[in-house]
């Protein structure tokens, strides 16, 4: 079905949203039936053409690079999974704060990551300074 719907938009221009979004199917279609070897590079294109013609969409971003950040996850590239979850992490702080819900999880996200990277102590810190009192002035 991600195939099809790729076909489908392929011939229309690279800025097009639909050809974009279908670009963004297609990566999420692959890494659901387990083929990250082939899913990263469509999704490595789904979050280049949405940073060059969707850039004012931070939502947007934040969902590509998550999907990007899954795939390398089952690729086991661990190094690259933490360096979009810090950029994705900071870039919520900015966004919308520390203390909201998204960036709550994506901090939470973080620290999974640091722990995968064995980065122990940052990950302790990363939870006791921001995001323990983050969620909790949140509640």
């Amino acid at each position: 079905l991600g195939w099809a719907c790729w076909k489908t938009y392929l011939g229309r221009s690279e800025a097009d949203g639909r050809r974009i979004n279908a670009i963004g199917i297609l990566g999420a279609a692959l890494q659901s039936n387990r083929q990250p070897k082939e899913a990263l590079p469509v999704l490595e294109a789904n979050l280049a053409l949405r940073r060059r013609y969707m850039s004012h969409n931070e939502e947007i971003i934040l969902v590509a690079q998550n999907n990007l950040a899954g795939c390398l996850y089952g690729l086991k590239r661990h190094g690259e999974v933490l360096v979009i979850m810090r950029e994705m992490y900071a870039r919520c702080v900015d966004l919308v704060g520390v203390s909201n819900e998204k960036t709550i999880m994506i901090g939470s996200n973080m620290v999974n990551s640091l722990n995968e990277n064995l980065l122990w102590d940052e990950s302790k810190t990363l939870v006791r300074d921001q995001l323990l009192p983050a969620a909790r002035r949140s509640l």
